[in-house]
């Protein structure tokens, strides 16, 4: 069995590392592809090694489990140059083609966005799509690898004919440049950085003051619904 063969082999490793056994030379028959052979043994006794060397380390109470990043990501910090209002739109275009609800558009549900923009594209055309903007090369696209596509298509950074330009240009989303990268100058950036944040400000105003006029309307109508069922009594 593989399994109890590569066990073994870390036992008598382990065993040898800790002086209880003595490392055995074996003849190896041949000298074909020697060389290539040895690399490939040395790489993998290393990787082993180190790996070996750690768990005891860590057995040891000597080093600490290193655990992925968990970095929050927040698109309306990250994404200045979009309102709050269209990065929603992204979002909700998102969702709508994240078919399986994992929060990723994989190649298969990419091919079906394209094919309702009525904008088809190839297999290799659609891998390339996503490659384009791809920083974690799991081949396939996050949130924020989407909204990459509208900030590369705002900047003007996508070729014309290119499946992720095309994508930005039939979505019902307006990507016009917006934001401080336009300002020519420091002092022209800062009137801009301000006027970002005021209307970042306003635009929390309007949705606070929608949902308030939404809850007292519906109120009024439970106390109107309370009034006329009290008239029946």
């Amino acid at each position: 069995m593989a399994s109890d063969e590569l066990s073994s082999k870390l036992s008598r490793r382990l065993q040898i590392e800790e002086g209880a056994e003595e490392p055995v030379a074996v003849d190896q028959p041949g000298h074909q592809n020697g060389s290539e052979e040895k690399s490939t043994t040395a790489n993998a006794d290393s990787e082993l090694g180190a790996k070996l060397q750690r768990r005891e380390e860590l057995n040891e109470g000597q080093g600490e489990h290193v655990q992925p990043s968990m970095k929050v990501f927040n698109p309306y910090t990250e994404f200045k140059e979009f309102s709050r209002h269209q990065i929603k739109d992204m979002e909700k275009m998102f969702k709508k083609y994240d078919i399986e609800r994992d929060n990723f558009i994989d190649l298969m549900e990419l091919k079906l966005m394209m094919e309702k923009l009525e904008a088809p594209q190839t297999h290799m055309a659609l891998k390339n799509m996503i490659k384009e903007v791809d920083e974690d090369l799991d081949n396939k696209l996050n949130f924020r690898e989407f909204l990459l596509i509208f900030r590369k298509a705002a900047a003007g950074e996508l070729a014309e004919d290119s499946g992720l330009s095309v994508l930005a240009r039939l979505s019902e989303i307006d990507v016009s440049e917006e934001g401080v990268k336009g300002a020519k100058s420091f002092f022209e950036a800062k009137v801009h950085a301000i006027n970002e944040s005021n209307r970042f400000e306003a635009e929390i105003r309007q949705e606070q003051e929608a949902k308030k006029k939404q809850l007292e309307e519906q109120k009024q109508r439970r106390a109107a619904f309370k009034e006329l069922q009290s008239a029946f009594k």
